[in-house]
């Protein structure tokens, strides 16, 4: 069943800003869909990957958009119809992707991939471009940022939590390397949209970041927050 009334809550922010993870706890909190943009590219760029194609060679990549089948099913991934959720999280995707996301046919079908799932019903999404392309008119727009060396710590760990293992300094200078192609890329650049909320979560716990949203999007919704 859909809800009465459709709205956006859009998340934006750079690399290892803590945009997942909270955008997933703001859904749960409001009691609505969680739509994870970051892991649709992550999934399509395991396909370029499984397929042999160079993530760089454009026409190769555009070929393989028609028969991209990707579901979005209780927060699990499905590439095809299998699972693929803990796959594309791997550091193998983080550095490859890149290339990738900047292609002009990809971005156009996960743009439109986008809207379609989140339309449907009342979204959590987060991403670079969801307040500014994406969802320009989202009800709710934040953007996350966090100092360089805590969004590596974040990163580093949770890696570590799947076994994965990179230097402090190594991951500091992967994400700095992202964010720039993130801001200066021609199509759908990362950038603070004007009307949105910016919120630093150097200093602040997982659980104050996740109040100050909710209590920010329930006031907008007359609820008590």
């Amino acid at each position: 069943m859909s809800d009465p009334v459709v709205y956006q809550v859009a998340i934006d922010g750079p690399a290892a800003s803590g945009k997942s993870t909270t955008a997933r706890a703001v859904a749960g909190g409001l009691g609505i869909q969680y739509l994870d943009t970051g892991a649709m590219y992550r999934a399509f760029t395991l396909r370029v990957l499984e397929a042999g194609v160079h993530p760089k060679d454009a026409p190769a990549v555009d070929s393989l958009l028609d028969g991209f089948e990707l579901n979005l099913e209780g927060g699990r991934i499905l590439l095809e119809g299998r699972d693929v959720s803990a796959e594309i999280r791997e550091n193998r995707i983080s550095t490859l992707m890149g290339p990738v996301c900047v292609m002009p046919a990809v971005r156009r079908r996960m743009v439109s991939l986008q809207r379609e799932f989140g339309s449907r019903r009342s979204s959590v999404i987060d991403g670079r471009d969801i307040g500014t392309v994406v969802f320009p008119e989202a009800r709710f727009k934040f953007f996350l940022v966090a100092d360089l060396e805590e969004r590596a710590r974040r990163r580093m760990a949770e890696l570590g939590r799947s076994g994965e293992r990179m230097e402090l300094r190594e991951l500091m200078e992967e994400i700095r390397r992202r964010d720039e192609r993130d801001a200066s890329r021609d199509i759908s650049p990362m950038k603070c949209a004007d009307d949105a909320v910016r919120l630093d979560t150097t200093k602040l716990s997982f659980d104050e970041q996740v109040r100050r949203i909710l209590e920010h999007v329930r006031r907008g919704l007359g609820e008590d927050a």
